[in-house]
């Protein structure tokens, strides 16, 4: 079930990008499986909980990939269309929109600031001692902001096991390979060393996912699953190219994408 959901949302996502002709595929692609987990199996998302407090929350800190919140958002029945994708006055922007968007817990954008959100949203549940947990899917390109480490820094010392945190690994940004731009790892000892405990798992294999996150709710401490990925996971052209972070495909690069995802191709 879970395979052919992140799989519809596949195809959605390069629905949506080729007809807005803009937006992110190859990050949202790798991160969709985490997505599609989190949203089914642990957030439990309903349009009768949507707007409630009582429940756990999502930060999308790398909100360029709002075309898999979106996807996902979609298929489970909490947005109806995602036809307006980046159109003027649609409540689908190009980065999610709490204010608009129903299912989008924080306004994100600009990169390192969702995961500090995410960080007051774990305080705030701390305060009111309603046990709710707080997810947050980081961008590896994301972590060479120098605020994603302040955020550690504050999570540690507030002892945030309610905090799950997520590192969509695909090793790619827009420019390139992150070792290549600005090189930020060794991410297991980074996280280590700011007080986090840190799970490692194959992020398109939905059994780790489980695994992790189910661990990760033992923690004494905020836990990083560092989940390895592939940019553009799915399509066969797509698959580790930098060159698709924010590229639309054209109406016949779709076509042949969507005919690989229908026939199951390169995906598992």
């Amino acid at each position: 079930m879970l395979t052919q959901l992140s799989n519809q949302c596949r195809q959605d996502i390069l629905k949506m990008i080729n007809k807005a002709k803009a937006g992110h595929p190859g990050g949202s692609l790798s991160c969709i499986d985490i997505l599609t987990y989190l949203y089914t199996k642990e957030i439990k998302l309903t349009k009768e909980n949507v707007s409630s407090i009582n429940r756990d929350r999502l930060v999308l800190s790398k909100g360029h990939a709002a075309p898999a919140l979106y996807a996902i958002l979609h298929n489970i029945g909490i947005i109806d269309s995602y036809e307006t994708f980046r159109q003027i006055n649609s409540d689908l922007q190009g980065h999610p929109n709490m204010n608009d968007t129903p299912g989008v817990d924080m306004s994100t954008g600009s990169l390192g600031q969702g995961i500090s959100c995410a960080v007051g949203m774990a305080i705030g549940n701390k305060i009111l001692e309603n046990g709710h947990k707080v997810y947050a899917l980081l961008g590896d390109g994301e972590c060479e902001e120098g605020q994603v480490y302040e955020a550690l820094m504050a999570a540690s010392h507030y002892q945030l096991n309610n905090l799950i945190a997520i590192l969509d690994y695909n090793g790619l940004q827009i420019d390139g390979a992150i070792g290549d731009v600005m090189n930020p790892a060794p991410f297991k000892d980074k996280f280590i060393a700011f007080g986090w405990t840190v799970i490692e798992i194959n992020g398109h294999d939905f059994q780790e996912i489980k695994d992790a996150v189910q661990l990760a709710k033992t923690s004494e401490k905020p836990t990083m699953i560092i989940a390895h990925t592939v940019k553009g996971k799915g399509v066969s052209f797509m698959e580790n190219k930098a060159g698709w972070h924010g590229k639309a495909p054209s109406d016949e690069e779709l076509e042949k994408a969507l005919k690989e995802l229908q026939g199951g191709c390169n995906y598992e």
